[in-house]
């Protein structure tokens, strides 16, 4: 999953081929086709096909949140770590205050920047989306999937 590429605010979303470009359009196809087989065929059977594929879609995306959400608390654990070594002191007991969000954010920020970019994330309540704009110098996530 890793590679040297540099990354930045608009290239670091991250796409799983296999996932996003096969997976997901195999079964969103099939789900219309169950669905327009049902229209053409009423039965039984044609119900039962629409409910499985529905069942199969949600599998999958609940399967891919389950994913990103442990690499979203690991992320949290991490970048609490990285704080506690970089803020000064008089920050550190504020590292509670940061939400999942803001330290997902955070995580792009390089060492030098991540301080001043903390306190401001904490007094103005900066969104994720906000601190990853503010980053100057970015510090890559490619094992993000």
């Amino acid at each position: 999953m890793a590679d040297g590429s540099s990354q930045n605010f608009s290239n670091h979303t991250r796409y799983d081929p296999l996932f996003h470009f096969f997976v997901l359009p195999v079964f969103a196809i099939t789900l219309i086709i169950s669905i327009v087989h049902l229209v053409r065929r009423p039965g039984l059977h044609s119900v039962w096909m629409v409910v499985v594929m529905i069942a199969a879609l949600t599998a999958i995306f609940k399967i891919r949140l389950y994913a990103l959400k442990v690499q979203d608390r690991v992320i949290r654990v991490e970048e609490r770590l990285r704080l506690a070594s970089l803020l000064d002191p008089a920050l550190r007991p504020r590292i509670g205050e940061f939400t999942e969000s803001q330290l997902i954010g955070l995580r792009f920020a390089s060492d030098a920047e991540l301080p001043a970019l903390a306190a401001r994330a904490l007094n103005e309540k900066l969104a994720a989306a906000d601190i990853k704009k503010s980053i100057q110098q970015w510090r890559p996530d490619h094992w993000r999937v």
